[in-house]
Parts: structure tokens; C-alpha cells; sequence
């Protein structure tokens, strides 16, 4: 190949040598076929001298290779564009940095390529496309090729300094027809896969279908490792995945290289030096690489500092530039990102759906369907993400297999509430409730109610309160009619059960690990901490006195330590005392407790009857048009305060009243909403530094510690505020 291309490379010598002549040249105009209502630049409709010269360079080449390899299939080097002219690939790639973050890591770009584009199949599958669109024409139409695909993404990755080629070859065919069907869905956390008892028919055209996809070389930013990326996915692969089955040739903006290698065994094994000629064929002999220009200007700097010249090199043919306008992508495409707002994708016994932002009233962005069968017939769960709710509701999941409904919701909503699981049980039902314990008065953390028993999880309490369990007497004994949704009718305790951590500041044996409160027998158990090098703990049963009359007889003690001394009966009446008024406490705090249930619950109700979403970012933000709109509503006002001091008939009074009723509605929306704000703000705030304070507490000094106890203080009376502020305004 190397002595069959040497006329070629003469060739580029000689045109080498007239490149400073080109410029003064006009450009070769060349009828195209164009039927797009879209103005395309000069540039698409026509083919400069540098361009007709690098095409003659093409098509020689090409007739090498065809007699040289003629197995092989040709290369693709010269596709027509949206015009209808022939332009080099390599000339469609355009480097184009975007100023968006999400475009700024070689994710993001896959991944919004992946889902702004829609997938138009090669026909025939095993034959590569005639036409290779521009970027800027894809993103305007939104559908591509494979090829289109790679060349969009590409063009990205080279714009943000990513060593990235577009990749001629064949793989597999669920890849080339983007089928997932075979897959299991990314989303879905499951260890275990299953096995696919029914057998795949075989593909008659394995390792003949066309693809294109992206390499990635190391040595660029952060990359170590060479990987592929598939385009229509956004996923990434190993070089050797056996997803791919062969590789015809490689392509960036500089060169162009045809893969010498045995692909038999597909591309386990295939070796990426593209500079090694006896690997990889160019197309334009003694072009600048990538390394070789980093390489130049780092010579060039060096010379400069040490005032040397060195001797021009006889200049070949280079690269010309690309043709295809910058790649422009605005910040609306980013949140529409899919066509129609909307994409859905088949996985092996799931659908993955995914919107744009603001397209769906309840705000759903994601919803994840699976199924019992591999015909979709059968629902097993629905799972849902959610943005900008007024609720803060971020996921919702609907599991049909075990029949309950679970919700998952982000810091400062109402309650604290951060997840709400309800199950529907054989036996009756199980709610379960997790909190920011931090941000709540009582520093509960979980909260679990089910048919005959409620159990809640503190965090941090000052009394070290960490567990607390109440059993309630069976509904069936008292009322049938009882549900998940009426608590408070259920207030029949029979026991309670309490336990606290270790406090350091008490004897063990006089610390008290657990207490149950008897309340049908009228009993109160106290078991306290072990002791050093003890196994059993000290116990302690007491019992109300009938008629008010305490003795030794209604103290059972059971004291691990001998050698201690006895509590006086003063001693055990005063314990007896303070918990006859602990029991009264912990039955308003379990009413409490229901009444926040059926609270939370109704609230639930409430908010999926009435779902709202916050405005976008821009659409706060106060602009002229909003100017505009405020002065007319003064005047509005101005005229309405005219229309009121004068004489109204029964119409224009209902007109007037229901108008002003609108607009005060309006009114108290939006101050809800800025209340709602405010007190996910302070409520964020308050947790940072709540968490910064179980981070550091051990090395605080005494004034950080008053600083942190005055800023929890503050943050905590303007929470509360605000929440009395909401709860009027609901």
C-alpha cells in the first residue's frame, strides 16, 4: 500500500508548493439540489480550489485501495451534502466549543446528541450512506444517521479539546438499529440478570451491518484509556467490546487513516497508534497529527525564547478548513432536548419514557414501566421523576407486585417529610415515614404505622431518646371501620415501649436503657445500661398504687451491683411520680403523633388534586415586558377605583368583584410561593450547618459553639415563622 499510494503523496508535494496561490483563486461554483426552504452558506453550495484538489487526492487513493484491497469495501471519503456536493469527510467536522456546562465532559455531549437526534437507518443496512449532512443541517432537522450522529459528536469532543475521531466499521445489529429490547434498563438496580430462556434467531448479516461511532484517544484532559462511544445511545465502551465486529477506517479534522489490522476476532486486539503508517494507512502523507501540532506550537514557543530559526520543511498538502458554520446549540434545545419534548425507549421488560422539563402539567420528567412478561403485557411497578413541583415531590413509585406506593421528596417541604410508603398488607396496612430529623422540633427520623402498632426513630435528642414503639389494641375489638387514614380513632394504647442511648454523665445502673409503660396493667418497667464487665442488666418494675398509697410492695428491683445501696421509698416514690407524668406526656405526644398522620395524608391528597410548578428561572427574574405589565396594572387599578366611586349596575358590580377576586388569588399565589422558597432556603441552610456541626463539634471552640447555637436559634424562630405564614395562607 505504501509504494501503490507514492504518487499520491507526490501529488500533495506538488500542490504543496502552489498553496500560497490559492487564496487569489475564485472558488468553482457547482450546481446543487437543494429543495431545503433553509439559506445555506456559500460554503455548503460550493467547492474551493483547496477542496477540488483534496477531492482528486480522495478519489485517487480510493482507486488504489479498491485494487489493492478489493475484498474490502470502499472507503467513504467523499459523500454528498444537503447541497448536493461532494465534500471530504474529514471537512465536515467542525470543532465547536459550546458555552453551556452540561456540553463542557464528553457525557454531557453524548448524551445530548443522543437524545436530541432521531435515528434514520442506512438503506441498505450493509452499504454506506451517499449523503453526510452537516451539523448545523442536523440540528436543525433533528434527524441523522449513524454517520450524522458520530460527526455531531465528534465535532463537540474536538471543540473541547478531546482527542476524538469518527469510526468507520460494522457492528452489532441491536446497536446499528438502536434495539434495547434485549437489554435491561440502566435505571433499573438489580444485581442479579436474568437469563433469557427463549434463544435469538441468528443474524444472517452479523459483521456486515454498516455503523459509525466516535473513538477517544488517551492523553487528552482525563482520559487514560482509549473507549469508544456510541452515538445513538450516549454510552460508553471498551475498545475491544464485542459490540463492535471490524473497523474500516478512522477520521478526525486533520487526516484521515484506513485501519490495516486484522479484524477477524472484531477489534479485541486492535492497536490505536494511528502515527505508526505499518498500522494505519493516511490518506494525506506527512499531515499534521493532533500530537505533532501540540508538539509544533510548544517548538515555536521555545524558539522564540531562544531566538532560533529553524529550516522550513517542504510544505505538503494540509487539511483545508471545515466548510460547515460554527455548531451553535441554544440554551432552549438543551430543555426541549428530545424531538417533540418526549422520547421513548424499549428495554427487556421495561419502558423508559423521558420528557422535557415544564411539558407535563404534573411535572413528570421520567417514567420508568416495567413488566412481569417479555410481552409488556403485564405491569409490574411504574416509577416516576419529577422536577419544580410546589410539593418538592422528586420520585414516586407505584410497585403493583407488592401493592404499595412509595414517594421520595427533596429537604424543606412540609413536615420534613422526606419519603412516604403506604403498603397494603394481608393483615392490614404499613405507612412509613422518613424525616429531616434535624430540621424537626422532636428530631424524629422514621416513622412506621402499621395495623396494631406504631414505631418512630429519633436522631440527636437531648433526653437520648433514640426508639420509641406503641401497641395499640386490635381494631377488630372496637371498631371495624378503622383505615390507614383515620389514626386518631385508634387511640386505645396498651404499651409502650422506649429506648435511649447511653449517657455518659450517669452511673450505668442508674442510666435508664429502656422503659415500658403497661398501661392496661397499670405497670412501668425500667431496664437500665449494663455495667462494666456485666452481662445482665440492673431491672426495676413498679406498680400504681391503688388508692393513692405507695409502699415497698409496688417496687420489684432487681439489683445487679450488691454492693450498692437500696433506694429509700421517698427515692422510688419520686421515680413512681415521674413517670405517672411521663405517661401523660408520651399520650399527648402519640395523639400528636396520629394527628400528624392523618395531617401528612390529607396534605398528600390535597397537593395531587392540586398540582402546581414553579416558574422557570427566567420567567422570576423581572424583565422590561414584566415593567411594561406592572405600570399597566396601576392603571388598571386606576380605572378600577374610577368604575368603583361611580354608580355600578348588578352586572358591572359581578364583573368588577369576581375581577378583583381573581386578581387577589393571583396575589396570595405568589406570596405563598415566596414564602414556600424562603423556607426551603432557611431550611437548607439550617441542615449545612447542622451537618458541618456533627462534622466539627469536637474541635469547636466555646465562641464558634455560641456562634452555631445563635445561628440554629435564629434559623429555627425564621422557619417557624415562615411555616405559620404558610399554614394561613393554605
Amino acid at each position: 500500500m505504501e509504494a501503490a499510494v507514492q504518487s499520491a503523496f507526490e501529488e500533495q508535494l506538488r500542490i504543496g508548493e502552489e498553496k500560497e496561490k490559492e487564496n487569489s483563486e475564485e472558488p468553482e461554483l457547482t450546481v446543487t439540489h437543494d429543495n431545503q426552504e433553509f439559506c445555506n452558506p456559500e460554503s455548503y453550495m460550493t467547492k474551493s480550489v483547496v477542496e477540488t484538489r483534496l477531492l482528486n487526492v480522495a478519489d485517487s487513493f480510493q482507486r488504489q485501495y479498491t485494487v489493492l484491497f478489493p475484498d474490502r469495501k470502499p472507503l467513504l471519503l467523499c459523500p454528498l451534502n444537503e447541497c448536493g456536493v461532494k465534500k471530504f469527510v474529514s471537512t465536515t467536522l467542525q470543532p465547536s466549543a459550546s458555552s453551556h456546562c452540561e456540553l463542557q465532559t464528553w457525557q454531557g455531549c453524548a448524551y445530548f446528541v443522543a437524545n436530541f437526534l432521531s435515528l434514520e437507518l442506512l438503506e441498505p443496512p450493509v452499504d454506506l450512506p451517499k449523503h453526510l449532512f452537516s451539523p448545523t443541517s442536523v440540528l436543525r432537522t433533528r434527524r441523522a444517521t449513524c454517520f450524522e450522529f458520530a460527526t455531531l459528536l465528534c465535532s463537540l469532543l474536538l471543540g473541547i479539546n478531546y482527542d476524538a475521531y469518527c469510526v468507520s466499521g460494522y457492528a452489532a445489529k441491536e446497536m446499528c438499529l438502536l434495539d434495547q429490547s434485549q437489554f435491561p434498563c440502566p435505571l433499573l438496580d438489580s444485581d442479579v440478570k436474568e437469563e433469557d430462556s427463549q434463544q435469538q434467531p441468528e443474524d444472517l448479516l452479523r459483521g456486515l451491518r454498516v455503523h459509525c461511532w466516535v473513538l477517544v484517544l488517551a492523553g487528552s484532559g482525563s482520559i487514560r484509556e482509549n473507549f469508544f462511544i456510541d452515538p445513538l445511545t450516549g454510552s460508553s465502551y471498551p475498545t475491544d467490546s464485542s459490540s463492535f465486529l471490524g473497523i474500516e477506517s478512522v477520521w478526525n479534522d486533520l487526516n484521515y487513516h484506513v485501519n490495516m489490522q486484522d479484524c477477524r476476532n472484531g477489534c479485541v486486539g486492535l492497536k490505536f497508534d494511528l502515527d505508526d503508517t505499518n498500522l494505519w494507512e493516511p490518506v494525506l502523507h506527512g499531515a499534521t497529527s493532533r500530537k505533532q501540532l501540540i508538539l509544533d506550537v510548544l517548538n515555536k514557543k521555545e524558539n522564540r525564547m531562544i531566538s532560533t530559526e529553524k529550516e522550513e520543511q517542504p510544505r505538503v498538502f494540509e487539511m483545508p478548513r471545515s466548510w460547515v458554520t460554527f455548531i451553535s446549540i441554544h440554551e432552549k434545545d438543551l430543555e426541549t432536548l428530545w424531538p417533540d419534548g418526549k422520547k421513548v425507549t424499549f428495554y427487556k421488560k421495561a419502558k423508559l419514557e423521558k420528557f422535557a422539563p415544564y411539558l407535563n402539567p404534573d411535572g413528570v420528567i421520567t417514567r420508568l414501566t416495567t413488566y412481569k412478561d417479555q410481552d409488556c403485557a403485564e405491569v409490574a411497578m411504574v416509577k416516576e421523576w419529577y422536577k419544580h413541583r410546589n410539593d418538592s415531590l422528586e420520585e414516586r413509585e407505584v410497585n403493583k407486585l407488592k401493592d404499595s406506593t412509595s414517594e421520595r421528596f427533596k429537604y424543606g417541604r412540609r413536615f420534613q417529610l422526606l419519603f412516604h410508603r403506604i403498603t397494603s398488607l394481608s393483615t392490614g396496612f404499613e405507612q412509613q415515614m422518613e424525616f429531616s430529623s434535624y430540621a424537626r422540633p422532636d428530631y424524629l427520623a422514621r416513622r412506621v404505622w402499621s395495623t396494631n402498632e406504631m414505631e418512630e426513630f429519633y436522631e440527636g435528642r437531648r433526653d437520648f431518646l433514640c426508639y420509641r414503639q406503641v401497641i395499640f389494641q386490635p381494631p377488630d375489638q372496637f371498631d371495624d371501620s378503622v383505615c390507614w387514614k383515620s389514626p386518631l380513632r385508634r387511640m386505645r394504647v396498651l404499651t409502650v415501649v422506649e429506648r435511649f442511648h447511653r449517657n455518659a454523665a450517669k452511673p450505668a445502673n442508674e442510666d435508664v436503657a429502656e422503659r415500658v409503660f403497661l398501661v392496661s396493667e397499670e405497670q412501668f418497667e425500667l431496664t437500665y445500661h449494663l455495667m462494666d464487665h456485666r452481662f445482665i442488666p440492673s431491672r426495676r418494675i413498679l406498680t400504681k398504687p391503688l388508692f393513692r398509697k405507695f409502699s415497698n410492695d409496688c417496687v420489684s428491683t432487681f439489683q445487679v451491683d450488691l454492693c450498692a445501696k437500696p433506694l429509700s421509698t421517698q427515692a422510688l416514690f419520686k421515680i413512681l411520680g415521674a413517670l405517672q407524668d411521663d405517661e401523660a406526656k408520651l399520650t399527648a405526644e402519640i395523639k400528636d403523633s396520629l394527628k400528624e398522620i392523618e395531617d401528612i395524608v390529607a396534605c398528600r391528597e390535597q397537593e395531587q388534586n392540586q398540582v402546581k410548578l414553579r416558574k422557570r428561572i427566567k420567567e422570576a427574574v423581572p424583565t422590561c415586558e414584566d415593567e411594561e405589565q406592572r405600570v399597566e396594572d396601576e392603571n388598571s387599578l386606576e380605572s378600577w377605583k374610577v368604575l368603583i366611586s361611580k354608580n355600578l349596575d348588578a352586572e358591572e358590580a359581578n364583573r368588577l368583584y369576581h375581577s378583583l377576586l381573581e386578581e387577589f388569588k393571583d396575589k396570595m399565589v405568589a406570596q405563598a410561593n415566596l414564602l414556600q422558597e424562603r423556607y426551603e432556603k432557611d431550611t437548607r441552610e439550617l441542615h449545612a450547618k447542622q451537618n458541618q456541626y456533627r462534622r466539627n463539634h469536637l474541635t469547636m471552640t466555646e465562641k464558634q459553639l455560641e456562634e452555631y447555637q445563635c445561628f440554629c436559634s435564629e434559623k429555627t424562630t425564621q422557619i417557624k415563622a415562615t411555616q405559620i405564614r404558610l399554614n394561613r395562607k393554605n
